[in-house]
């Protein structure tokens, strides 16, 4: 009862005009932030959160201003990811598997509907489990240490199994590409450089914004011009921009398990919404893609990466509340906004800031409506870019990768660097090698090499602490049977047509 008085309290705080006001111009902010590739929702914090400091806004009208533009940002990412295939964050790259070949078959105005309203389905839930779970949830994540994050990255990568289809090795040389980019730049435990080949401008590693940009972005124009040419594989728009009451009974459960899976792993501080994206993905092709569609642009590979990514954004604020511990980037960002109002996230939140908090928690789910509402209608706007003609498309989507990845060190060598992953990615495409796991081999290998060592220096090296806890027990168990089942049921499979086919 009494939480049904806080969040009632809250509602309060978020409904007053100012607040609404500033959740519904976050909102609009963060959707145009997220679909420019490269910057994201952690520079979308970043550059606002000291304009709302220096605007004088009470801390509880900058923290509903910064939290509108986070999902802003989560939804935003699936535009560009859709229509150009090109991931406006890590968490789209999965949306791109099956939202861009929806897109080349004319159901470009579809993937974007139903994306957004998995992404408010997804994050009405997490928000739910926010009210009714964060103390209990917080109190589960800190039973997460080193070694239980390096099974949950090593399960992750088990997941990619199910996006390898038929092609398996091709997948498994991808996340090696990853994994080996991944390593470039200074080690931070023995401060060597490594593979920088002396240039300092790889001191720092290789961003992601260059990679994603390059193998995604760079690749895609290449690969235009080349059809373009040859006058195949040309985008097609039939003008349905909305999704009907068929496919959103199709991707419904979908939807709803995504959310659930995409929540638990958000409130994972550090694990984030590529993990919950990749797992979710993977975990709804084994479920339900009795038709091997899933990649060709079937919808239902759009709704679940698409809710559990929006559902992991939102889980994110569990420990970020209840311990003062970030749960990705963005909200490592929006405790330093916090810092500024000499607040301190933790425990003791919940009982000495109690109008902020819940005027937060209640704001998410204003701002979750009006990102819907804003989303829906402009479907039509958006897919207006597949009408354009490759001569000004091509272009443009040049520029506007090419201003994101040079704003990041302001370096010539960046965009030299992101022409070279582009060409290379390019090259991999044409031989039917997926994109998906090279990222996610980017994104994950650092900090899975960083648990990895966290946990083998607690041990002085030994190894047996990797599977010492129950939780890190279950998530090899599970992570090994991602592995080995898939080739299983291919063989099953095969036995039994060849069975038939004898008979």
């Amino acid at each position: 009862m009494d939480t049904l008085q806080h969040l009632l309290a809250g509602f309060g705080v978020a409904l007053a005009p100012v607040n609404l006001l500033i959740a519904a111009a976050g909102a609009l902010i963060g959707t145009v932030v997220g679909l420019l590739p490269g910057l994201g929702p952690i520079n979308g914090v970043a550059i606002l959160m000291p304009l709302a400091f220096a605007m004088g806004l009470p801390p509880e009208a900058s923290l509903i201003l910064l939290a509108a533009v986070y999902i802003g940002c989560e939804y935003g990412g699936r535009i560009s990811s859709i229509l150009l295939n090109v991931p406006g964050d890590a968490g789209a790259i999965m949306t791109a598997l099956d939202g861009y070949p929806m897109a080349r078959k004319g159901l470009g105005g579809v993937a974007l509907s139903i994306s957004a309203w998995s992404s408010f389905i997804g994050s009405l839930i997490a928000t739910i489990g926010i009210v009714l779970f964060a103390p209990l949830l917080a109190s589960w994540a800190l039973s997460f240490g080193p070694a239980e994050y390096f099974a949950l990255m090593c399960f992750a990568f088990a997941c990619i199994a199910g996006l390898m289809g038929d092609a398996p090795m091709k997948a498994g040389l991808a996340a090696v590409i990853g994994l080996s980019l991944s390593c470039v730049g200074l080690d931070s435990n023995s401060g060597v450089y490594r593979f920088t080949g002396g240039d300092v401008h790889l001191s720092d590693g290789i961003q992601f914004v260059v990679v994603v940009i390059g193998v995604f972005s760079i690749s895609e124009i290449l690969l235009m011009l080349e059809q373009h040419h040859t006058s195949a594989g040309l985008i097609t728009n039939t003008g349905r921009a909305l999704f009907n009451l068929k496919e959103m009974a199709q991707t419904w459960w979908g939807t709803v398990r995504s959310s659930v899976v995409g929540f638990v792993v958000g409130v994972l501080p550090g694990a984030g919404a590529t993990i919950a994206s990749a797992m979710t993905y993977s975990m709804e092709k084994r479920l339900t893609d009795k038709e091997g569609t899933f990649g060709q642009g079937d919808i239902r590979g759009v709704a679940a990466p698409e809710a559990a990514n929006n559902s992991a954004a939102t889980g994110s604020f569990v420990p970020m509340l209840t311990l003062g511990v970030p749960g990705s980037g963005t909200t490592a960002v929006m405790v330093g906004a916090l810092a500024l109002y000499n607040i301190t996230p933790g425990p003791a939140l919940f009982t000495q800031q109690p109008t902020l908090v819940w005027g937060l928690i209640a704001s998410l789910f204003i701002a979750n409506l009006l990102l819907l509402f804003i989303n829906i209608p402009m479907v039509g706007v958006f897919t207006k870019v597949l009408k354009l003609p490759n001569w000004a498309l091509v272009p443009g989507i040049l520029a506007v990768s090419a201003v994101g990845v040079y704003a990041v060190h302001a370096t010539t060598f960046d965009l030299l660097l992101m022409t070279a992953l582009g060409v290379a990615g390019w090259l991999l495409r044409k031989q039917g090698v997926p994109m998906a796991p090279l990222i996610l081999g980017f994104v994950l290998g650092d900090m899975m090499e960083q648990n990895l060592r966290r946990a083998l220096s607690i041990t002085n090296g030994d190894a047996a602490i990797l599977v010492e806890s129950p939780i890190s027990i279950g998530l090899w168990t599970a992570a090994a049977t991602m592995v080995v089942l898939p080739p299983v049921l291919r063989f099953i499979k095969g036995r039994k047509a060849v069975a038939v086919a004898t008979a």
